[in-house]
């Protein structure tokens, strides 16, 4: 049976679920927040380790000016809600992302959810949010060159594993990507850490995507012959 630790979704199609249903792109991101609270209380009852979710882009500053601030205000309050209920239910929160273009508001909430969940030690939630897999890429980069300069470390000895350290956060690679909305395609998600992670595609938009559904995917992926560059021995 395949490990299955890290899991990795894109939340999409929450604009399009409120376009079908004359609604505004808004409204299809507040009935996306509450799902996504969800599937989070029900995944931290499995066996699943981490949960990285993909809620908000670089590139997503490019959209409408209103749409993003409504969005960087729901993220707001929505963090300043799940932060005692997540402390009692032994999450911890992560965020990976670049904290420049952010409020001062979020950024607070952020670092009040990472400080009060950090000794917890059930499911990792890890938001990806002002997140870029290139930019992530780039950021350890600079890091390591700093740490080499200062004669931190040596550039002899700089391997994957060590590369990893330098990464937003410390994590496994992701054993499973789940993209909603039919999208198919990674939109520079985690482009290291998805090296050999298996992908699921589906065309329900994130807003209709239930813990049953999710679990069904978990079940496929574990039938899955994950073979890491090698070959089946059966």
């Amino acid at each position: 049976m395949n490990e299955l630790k890290h899991v990795g979704i894109i939340v999409d199609g929450n604009g399009r679920w409120a376009t079908k249903r004359n609604k505004s792109r808004s409204e299809g991101h507040l009935e996306g927040s509450k799902n996504l609270e969800k599937l989070i209380l029900n995944i931290s009852e499995s066996n699943i380790k981490v949960l990285s979710l993909y809620v908000f882009s670089t590139e997503n500053f490019k959209r409408d000016k209103n749409e993003v601030d409504y969005l960087m205000n729901l993220f707001t309050k929505w963090f300043k809600i799940i932060n005692k209920k997540y402390k009692n239910k032994n999450i911890k929160i992560l965020f990976s992302g670049r904290k420049e273009n952010l409020d001062k508001k979020i950024i607070k909430e952020i670092e009040s959810l990472e400080h009060e969940t950090n000794d917890n030690t059930g499911l990792i939630v890890n938001f990806c949010l002002n997140y870029g897999g290139r930019a992530e890429i780039v950021d350890a980069t600079k890091k390591i060159c700093s740490d080499v300069i200062n004669d931190k470390i040596n550039i002899n000895n700089l391997d994957e594993k060590i590369f990893g350290e330098y990464l937003y956060n410390n994590l496994p690679d992701l054993d499973l990507l789940i993209r909603t909305s039919g999208e198919q395609r990674i939109s520079n998600f985690m482009l290291w850490q998805l090296s050999y992670a298996e992908l699921f595609f589906t065309n329900t938009l994130f807003p209709d995507f239930t813990y049953e559904e999710f679990a069904n995917i978990v079940n496929s992926y574990m039938k899955r012959d994950r073979r890491f560059g090698g070959t089946n021995k059966n």
